[in-house]
């Protein structure tokens, strides 16, 4: 966080402090555990925690569990995970919704009390034919909306000791049946549900929705500024109107951002839980997944994360962020930081003829010649006879300008010596199996004694040394650039990329990275940036390639 937020949001917090209306800045992240936290959930955190920790204030962690449904404590631990990968310490504390409960329902009869709240007959279809179809057309009154205060406690504490059913009644506050705003129509603010909750069990059969339960939450938790996605726009005048009629203000005060909206991909976690469940993906943490967890098995840091998500810019109008500009921000910070190693993803044996069978001697190649000019670290990696190389480096017939190897060519085995192809190798398919060679063995450790020069230099794993892997190659999981604009009649299924991960189960390593450990970043040479998989031993995933067009673009 060390680059300065400016944006909409800062400059509503500026005006506030600057006239004395807050002194400390309070912000929270509210995730419903009904799912995993994924890109999108990152633009929120990156705004709440780090206009937060920009300003010296705090920043509150709270789990929205108002509905018991799909919550579950898998949920809960996987975003606290995420948080504390992501480095956004709740420093104002960790909270849950349900922590508030009773407080909710105290304030609930409040509004029953003062003839701002009635307990309705109505079913649901009833309820939305009541309140009009859309905003333009005034709704009806419900048959129920005028209760007396005490027939509405009487019925609402009855709610409460389980007396009905699921959808029996609902407790509506009571604002503007003529606004053309259907959030202050009547708002259901308690329903009846026969759910256990994960964390406060039979006690409650009745639960508060979000947009009056989240007011209530930020008031007693001290935030001063409720920053959520723009969806909740139409619902600040019931954020307020609760606020207000509960004398809990002036502060908090709710501001809404766009949602992140990433090409290739869907952010929905009903789409995302369907991917899970029919097995589509490897589960929530697949490497193709927009999760926070599955952005972290793939590579990704959460410093590149951050940064995509501060150069997609924070503001109110939608737009559709290149999901190139994030592969863009890992490539740029692994540039200079991830080592470099050599591996061969697709292995075709190579045999020096006359360099001695069982010698081997060691070549200091460097770790990362990208970093700066005082770093010059190297590391030892072994050499012998027997070399495996890329297939894709050998050209039976080269087509024009190959600088590779191919039949009578030489080519530099980086870091090492020149080598000449001397014969070709092929099993009865015509495949081939080896290259013999001859090695000038006055050009070792890549400063020829002689002058000797050639075009082309190409990477290598010695075949005594190498480690055997799986290499996993990922591309995006839909073909269709704009998934939330899909065209009538299409499911998001239909663009499922079949190509989305290729797998190269022969892949040879150099011996260094025998014990590497998930999370750690290498630069395979000419290949891309890699990391272990943290849940297959073996198995590297490439987080992005080398190079592609989307830098020019910037």
């Amino acid at each position: 966080m060390a680059e300065r937020i400016n944006n909409f949001l800062t400059e509503i917090i500026d005006a506030d402090l600057a006239e004395g209306r807050v002194k400390e800045i309070h912000t929270r992240f509210p995730p419903e555990p009904n799912g995993y936290l994924h890109i999108g959930s990152a633009k929120a955190i990156w705004i709440n925690w780090g206009i937060a920790n920009q300003y010296g204030g705090k920043f509150n962690l709270r789990f929205d569990d108002t509905n018991p449904v799909r919550e579950d404590e898998e949920y809960v631990n996987s975003i606290r995970e995420d948080l504390e990968w992501l480095g956004a310490v709740p420093n104002g504390g960790i909270f849950y919704g349900s922590d508030y409960f009773d407080k909710c329902y105290e304030y609930a009869e409040k509004l029953i009390l003062d003839g701002k709240a009635y307990v309705d007959d109505l079913t649901r279809e009833e309820m939305q034919e009541y309140r009009g179809q859309d905003a333009g057309k005034p709704s009806r009154p419900s048959p129920y909306r005028d209760r007396t205060p005490e027939e509405n406690l009487d019925l609402f504490r009855r709610m409460r000791a389980g007396e009905f059913a699921d959808g029996e009644k609902t407790l509506r506050a009571k604002i503007d049946l003529a606004s053309p705003n259907m959030n202050l129509r009547d708002p259901a603010i308690y329903r009846i549900k026969h759910v256990s909750h994960h964390r406060q069990g039979d006690k409650w059969c009745i639960y508060p929705l979000y947009d009056f339960a989240h007011p209530i939450q930020d008031a007693l938790e001290g935030i001063t500024h409720s920053m959520c996605s723009i969806e909740f726009e139409n619902h600040r005048p019931l954020y307020e109107w609760v606020i207000n009629n509960l004398d809990l203000g002036p502060y908090p005060i709710q501001r809404e951002f766009a949602r992140l909206n990433v090409t290739h991909t869907v952010m929905s976690k009903r789409y995302l839980r369907e991917l899970v469940e029919q097995g589509i993906v490897d589960g929530w943490d697949d490497p193709r997944m927009p999760t926070l967890c599955g952005l972290r098995r793939r590579g990704y840091s959460p410093s590149s994360i951050f940064t995509f998500v501060q150069k997609a810019g924070v503001a109110k109008n939608y737009s559709l962020v290149d999901n190139r500009l994030l592969d863009w921000c890992v490539r740029t910070e692994m540039e200079l930081s991830a080592p470099r190693r050599m591996a061969v993803t697709d292995p075709i044996k190579l045999t020096i003829t006359n360099y001695p069978a069982d010698k081997v001697e060691y070549f200091d190649i460097p770790n990362n010649p990208n970093r700066e000019a005082n770093d010059t670290s190297t590391r030892p990696v072994a050499f012998c006879g027997e070399l495996w190389i890329e297939r894709a480096d050998f050209a039976q017939v080269p087509p024009p300008k190959f600088q590779r190897l191919k039949p009578g060519g030489e080519v530099r085995l980086m870091g090492a010596y020149i080598v000449r192809c001397d014969e070709v190798v092929c099993d009865e398919a015509g495949n081939v199996t080896e290259l013999r060679c001859t090695a000038d063995l006055e050009t070792g450790n890549g400063n020829p004694v002689d002058g000797r020069k050639v075009k082309g230099t190409i990477h290598w794993v010695s075949r005594r040394h190498a480690v055997d892997a799986r290499v996993r190659l990922y591309d995006n999981l839909f073909t269709l650039e704009n998934m939330g604009d899909l065209p009538e009649g299409a499911g998001y299924q239909d663009y499922l990329n079949q190509d989305s991960v290729t797998e190269l189960p022969n892949a040879k390593l150099e011996a260094s990275l025998a014990d590497a450990k998930p999370g750690e970043r290498f630069q395979f040479v000419r290949m891309g940036y890699f990391t272990p998989d943290s849940r297959n031993e073996g198995v590297w995933n490439r987080i992005v390639t080398l190079k592609d067009s989307f830098s020019k673009t910037l």
